[in-house]
């Protein structure tokens, strides 16, 4: 007895399908004709200062559209059909299947669960996403207030780097592009100490924890460790500046041209001479950080390497190797030997120095562009950020995908992260600052107009825990820092 193939029979299945489909079209069409007669009929009967004919048209358009949705409906229902009638055979396939070969029968229900756990990740990363867009929302009830305090001005070129020192009198530190770094009364905005021992470009400036030492890194491919006496001036009032609700609706301005040479810092002491100078690298000396306890710091060049020295001898202990394109920045951990290196080869690395025989280091590829820099926070955790417009959260413990991540519109600088209240700031190319906390919800903009805030790029920011007057710094290069008083409420801090 002769079979009928599978090709025949679906071929004369979808032609049945066909012939029925356009059946019941023609009866649609044929209901259609009555019902727009009756519904005539009815319009004709009521009253309406509408013109006749302009009835019978908006009649004959509503009807067209009518038409369409059935058309849609029916076949909506064929493939429905369609769907069921493939359901059935999947299952009877199935069923042979585990009938016949239990190894494949195996397989299925191995996909099946995957399937049921990947619907269940779905559902449970819908429901995150939802959580935090809500979240999101609720945080716009209660605004954030940031009132720029003092511009620290004096510099004669871009403005790199800044820190705060760790220990007493805290002092800001400014790295810039003038070949000099710069130290500053938080309070009254006086140039207490210039540096000038680089012959380059200086590019970044961090403190020893607990000694009045600072630590520079140049294009001149070193870097220089420095001693510094200052002594604080008498604070003078500072002018009531109003507190302005960080918000984006405020005006941007797009006077580049209208910052002159800046006038130079009052006579100012100056120091020519290092007491240490760091030399091996054979490029630019891009950053440089202590590692906890001050005995070593660690730089990051533009020759693909990190360099870890002995503060005491200025010997080369190690030369931390690896990465494929010029390093960014470097950073340690305020509490253990651990040292987090960024890179424009897309990654950033975390070298662990903890056991003296074993220096292991982990490679993280979060990122689609350079990562402009990685710091650590008091926890567990490493916050990333790169020209790619991200900011990643990752957790030391399980570093295998971020926690958090914060998308934005511009490439991303140097961040800092505050000790206290764990608020990332986020200094960007477009001239901003925007104030994030650790799962990624947006708490604040710095302001931006015609009488405050950077007017070019900005490069970064800092963080200071023991100034009640200002408790965040940002430099760009404009040729000026800003130090700001971030008040959050305690509502946006919620988690």
């Amino acid at each position: 007895m002769p079979v009928e193939s599978g090709s025949s029979a679906a071929s004369r299945q979808a032609k049945q399908k066909r012939k029925s489909h356009s059946l019941s079209i023609r009866r649609t069409n044929s209901t259609e004709q009555e019902r727009t007669g009756l519904q005539r009929e009815m319009l004709e009967g009521q009253d309406s200062k509408l013109p006749l004919s302009l009835r019978s048209n908006l009649l004959d358009l509503f009807g067209q559209i009518e038409r369409e949705f059935e058309n849609l409906y029916i076949e909506n229902i064929e493939l429905r059909r369609e769907i069921e009638t493939l359901n059935d055979r999947l299952t009877a396939e199935g069923q042979t299947i585990d009938g016949g070969d239990l190894t494949k029968g195996a397989l299925k229900t191995k996909a099946s669960h995957s399937t049921s756990q990947l619907s269940q990740k779905l559902k449970t990363t819908y429901k995150a996403s939802t959580s935090k867009i809500v979240s999101s929302f609720k945080a716009t009830t209660s605004r954030a207030v940031c009132q720029l305090i003092k511009e620290y001005v004096g510099h004669r070129d871009g403005i790199w780097d800044l820190s705060v020192t760790r220990t007493q009198p805290v002092v800001l530190g400014t790295a810039s592009a003038d070949h000099s770094a710069m130290l500053w009364s938080i309070e009254t905005g006086k140039c207490l100490l210039k540096y000038v021992g680089h012959a380059g470009s200086v590019n970044s400036i961090k403190f020893h924890p607990t000694e009045q030492m600072a630590l520079t890194a140049s294009g001149d491919q070193t870097a220089h460790i420095w001693r510094y006496m200052v002594q604080l001036p008498t604070p003078q009032p500072v002018a009531d500046i109003s507190q302005t609700p960080c918000d984006d609706d405020i005006d941007f301005s797009d006077k580049d041209e209208a910052d002159g040479d800046g006038e130079g810092p009052n006579e100012c002491p100056s120091i020519r001479m290092a007491s240490t100078t760091l030399r091996s690298h054979q490029g630019v000396v891009i950053a440089a950080d202590w590692l906890v306890g001050g005995k070593q710091v660690v730089t990051a060049s533009w020759d693909r390497a990190a360099n870890l020295y002995d503060v005491e001898t200025s010997e080369l202990v190690h030369s931390l190797t690896g990465h494929d394109q010029e390093l960014t920045h470097c950073c340690t951990h305020p509490t253990q030997r651990l040292v987090v290196t960024s890179s424009r080869d897309t990654t950033f690395r975390l070298w662990d120095f903890r056991d003296p025989s074993i220096h292991s280091v982990n490679v993280f590829q979060g990122h689609t562009d350079t990562v402009t820099s990685a710091v650590f926070t008091v926890g567990d955790n490493v916050v990333s950020g790169s020209d790619d417009r991200t900011v990643k959260v990752w957790d030391l413990k399980n570093m295998r995908s971020p926690i958090a991540t914060i998308r934005t519109d511009s490439a991303v600088n140097r961040i800092s992260v505050s000790v206290s209240q764990r608020i990332i700031a986020l200094p960007h190319d477009n001239r901003q600052v925007r104030l994030f906390d650790m799962s990624g919800v947006r708490l604040a903009r710095l302001p931006h107009s015609n009488r405050q805030g950077h007017r070019r790029m900005v490069c970064c920011s800092a963080w200071c825990e023991d100034n009640s007057s200002c408790n965040l710094f940002s430099c760009g290069f404009d040729r000026q820092a800003i130090g700001w008083n971030i008040n959050i409420p305690a509502l946006l801090q919620e988690k």
